[in-house]
């Protein structure tokens, strides 16, 4: 690799500063928005979803810093990105507060939930999905396949996957998917089939980690809540023979997982 010399270095300092500075101020945004909460817990749902945004913003502009460092110093600059990648569990963080973190958590209770945010459309949930969704896949591509947080990346994606199925309310949707005259119609299809993948991707990432690396029994039984509310999501669409080879493919896993733990606590 070659030397970095001074001018480049002044150069990718002078182009990074306006990001630094946007930075700046959407952190200090953050911190006015949570002494507001602080002083007024009114509408706490919503300054989450604005709090979220605002973390997907500055994730991307990280980005940019490091995409400055690749063009001008050709390295790549691990600092922004990690402050990315933090940033963007903050985001999901906010999500998590809201809707729960939790696959399998009861309608009723995410019911309670989903009341807190019932003024914001579906349209606008599915949007900052996407973005976020996004600003996630640019940030792993960004670290490169030899990445350190390789593991670390199925959970920011499993816990991604989560908050995007529970920031949807499910009794709705499931009328909205078969009702063409909806005005939801067409974000809920779009929206259903978008968590279906994220499950289907979650559940075999989980999987490999387990398989791959760490041979937890949670990382396995985490593939395998993935897998059923992956099977649920078919159910309710009304995707009944893919449900059931997704169930009987929950089955295979759980008995090697079992299998597994027999196995290890008889040596």
């Amino acid at each position: 690799m070659a030397k970095i010399t001074v001018d480049e270095r002044e150069l990718y300092n002078k182009k990074i500063e306006p990001y630094q500075e946007r930075v700046a101020k959407s952190l200090e945004k953050e911190k006015n928005i949570q002494e507001l909460i602080h002083r007024d817990s009114s509408g706490l749902a919503y300054k989450k979803l604005v709090l979220c945004d605002e973390m997907i913003y500055v994730s991307t502009l990280y980005m940019m810093m490091n995409t400055l460092s690749l063009k001008i110093l050709s390295i790549k600059n691990n600092d922004v990105l990690n402050d990315a990648r933090k940033t963007l569990y903050k985001a999901i963080i906010y999500l998590e507060e809201i809707v729960s973190n939790v696959v399998d958590i009861p309608y009723s209770e995410l019911e309670v939930r989903l009341s807190e945010i019932s003024n914001t459309p579906l349209e606008k949930r599915y949007y900052q999905i996407r973005k976020l969704g996004l600003s996630i896949r640019l940030l792993i591509d960004a670290f490169g396949e030899n990445t350190k947080w390789r593991w670390s990346f199925v959970e920011l994606e499993g816990r991604f996957a989560v908050v995007a199925k529970n920031l949807i309310d499910m009794r709705s949707a499931a009328k909205d998917y078969f009702d063409p005259r909806s005005l939801d119609y067409d974000t809920t299809v779009y929206y259903l089939r978008l968590i279906k993948k994220l499950l289907e991707k979650s559940a075999a990432a989980y999987r490999d980690r387990y398989e791959l690396s760490t041979r937890r029994l949670d990382d396995i039984r985490m593939a395998i809540n993935f897998l059923l509310a992956q099977r649920r999501l078919c159910i309710a669409t009304g995707n009944v023979e893919e449900a059931e080879e997704i169930r009987k493919k929950a089955v295979v896993w759980k008995d090697k997982m079992e299998a597994d733990h027999k196995a290890g606590t008889s040596k």
